[in-house]
């Protein structure tokens, strides 16, 4: 019942938090509830019926979720895992409904990276435009705030509070008994 209540849930709200482990258990009933939603005919709404637990739900599985995903054979949800809970350290995590489908991308053979050779070493200088080296520059400000910090002398170190509070001490106990050393 649980599980269900946590589908239910999911597909309502679109994402719910909850432990890793309990979220695993999710994503396998949300996938298999949006396939039956995919599929779109009376048997299928049946049955989603059974396994969530209001009509709403179901209506919104069916008109606005299963358009979604219908270029997707599988992987609806996403888990994404947050920390450990601070009670009991139990890892948390959240799971979430795709929102856009996955990015078709063309592999291609990439060459060197710049600013270095084929051999996979840095180059000594990168030039721009104009001829002029990038890196001189910084290499100078280096050396220049080295120089800074070498020249620069320490702090002096000030009293700790603890030695002003005892000599405070020390004058207000001679300050008392300087008038009964009179009479």
């Amino acid at each position: 019942m649980m599980m269900r209540n946590m589908v239910t849930s999911l597909l309502e709200y679109e994402k719910i938090e909850t432990t890793l482990a309990k979220a695993k258990e999710v994503r396998r009933l949300a996938d298999k509830v949006i396939l039956l939603a995919k599929r779109g005919d009376l048997h299928a709404r049946r049955q989603a019926l059974g396994i969530l637990t209001h009509k709403g739900v179901v209506k919104k599985l069916f008109t606005e979720i299963a358009p979604r995903f219908q270029d997707r054979t599988s992987g609806f949800t996403h888990i994404f895992r947050l920390g450990n809970r601070l009670g009991d350290a139990a890892p948390l995590s959240m799971v979430m409904l795709v929102e856009e489908k996955a990015p078709v991308t063309k592999t291609k053979k990439k060459g060197p990276a710049k600013g270095r050779s084929k051999a996979g070493k840095t180059t000594e200088a990168k030039r721009t435009k104009t001829g002029k080296d990038t890196k001189a520059p910084k290499k100078e400000e280096q050396e220049v705030k080295e120089a800074e910090s070498q020249e620069k002398p320490a702090p002096q170190s000030t009293p700790s509070k603890r030695k002003s509070t005892t000599r405070a001490r020390t004058r207000k106990t001679s300050q008392k008994k300087a008038p009964d050393s009179s009479e």
